[in-house]
């Protein structure tokens, strides 16, 4: 249940049922009287019951335990509340930590999904699991943000601000063993959620100048929040670049003069899931096809390469 992926390191392999993703990587650092858990997995029983098991197979006192979220969604926070202790400090970057703890969070999100088309927007936002999953109590956070260090054992990690899949998503890179654990920010064989439900500007193009900014780092490993390790970071990188270029044509391809919402211009893009038709898509997926769609358009936006316009309360993109 838990491997050793570096000296002092484990990864505990979450699993999140029903969930395309699958499986959520948590990492335990051990230090010298504490110990440091970067993500936890949904507030979910099949995660707890895998978590608890996976820290007492490693003998992690949760009395001396830390915990890093890199970002806001629940399968990286979800189990915080029933893990911490007293003692516990929540690491997260306090970008994240006032849109966790906004109590108008989800009726933002679900006016934002009106806007940009979707039919029901209320169902989408009862079915969606970060809203279903999140942590059971509201957690007291220790902010930490870009440049912050935090020592712990032989590794000194140093927190890399790389907004774009969250606004405030933080990464934890240690120079001297050249690792970077990445959370969503970089992952192999899938393509992180660039969403833009309830942002302003651009995610995307936060997202795109992320990328270059680990680009420049001299990194070894990356142990991301998902999926498999990470051995050439650049390679990487310039695969999630061009699949960005791909989707940038294929959504200027869809729009037509008369404009489309994001609802509707998702429904007509390609996606890598087991439905024949859009009809089919779980409400949960519809929701963030539609997210990915829109960060798309409001980066075209932002470019002048779309444009914009409001018709009985929603938004419609054209060429």
């Amino acid at each position: 249940m838990s491997e050793e992926v570096f000296p002092d390191i484990h990864r505990i392999e979450v699993p999140l049922p029903r969930n395309p993703l699958k499986a959520i990587n948590s990492y335990v650092v051990r230090g010298r009287d504490r110990f440091l858990v970067v993500d936890t997995g949904m507030n979910r029983p099949e995660c707890l019951d895998v978590m608890r098991a996976s820290l007492e197979s490693l003998s992690v006192d949760l009395s001396r335990t830390d915990f890093f979220i890199t970002h806001g969604h629940s399968d990286h926070i979800g189990l915080v509340s029933a893990l911490r202790t007293a003692r516990s400090h929540i690491f997260v970057n306090p970008v994240e930590a006032v849109r966790l703890l906004d109590p108008d969070l989800w009726n933002g999100l679900a006016a934002a999904a009106r806007t940009h088309g979707f039919p029901d927007p209320e169902a989408a936002i009862d079915t969606h699991p970060g809203r279903r999953y999140l942590f059971s109590e509201r957690a007291h956070f220790t902010h930490l943000q870009e440049g912050d260090v935090l020592p712990l054992g032989k590794y000194t990690f140093q927190c890399v601000a790389t907004p774009g899949h969250t606004p405030g998503h933080l990464c934890l890179y240690e120079a001297e063993a050249k690792i970077l654990l990445s959370g969503d920010h970089i992952l192999d064989t899938i393509t992180p959620n660039i969403s833009g439900w309830g942002r302003e500007g651009d995610p995307l193009g936060e997202f795109l100048e992320s990328l270059d900014k680990i680009a420049a780092y001299d990194i070894k490993l990356i142990l991301p929040g998902h999926r498999n390790l990470i051995l050439d970071h650049r390679r990487r990188i310039g695969e999630l670049k061009e699949h960005h270029r791909r989707r940038i044509r294929e959504v200027i391809g869809i729009l037509g003069r008369e404009g489309q919402t994001a609802y509707q211009a998702a429904s007509r893009m390609t996606w890598d899931i087991d439905c024949a038709r859009w009809e089919d898509f779980p409400i949960p997926q519809k929701w963030f096809a539609t997210g990915e769609a829109l960060a798309h358009l409001l980066h075209l936006e932002r470019g002048g390469r779309v444009k914009k316009n409001w018709r009985e309360g929603k938004a419609y993109f054209s060429r």
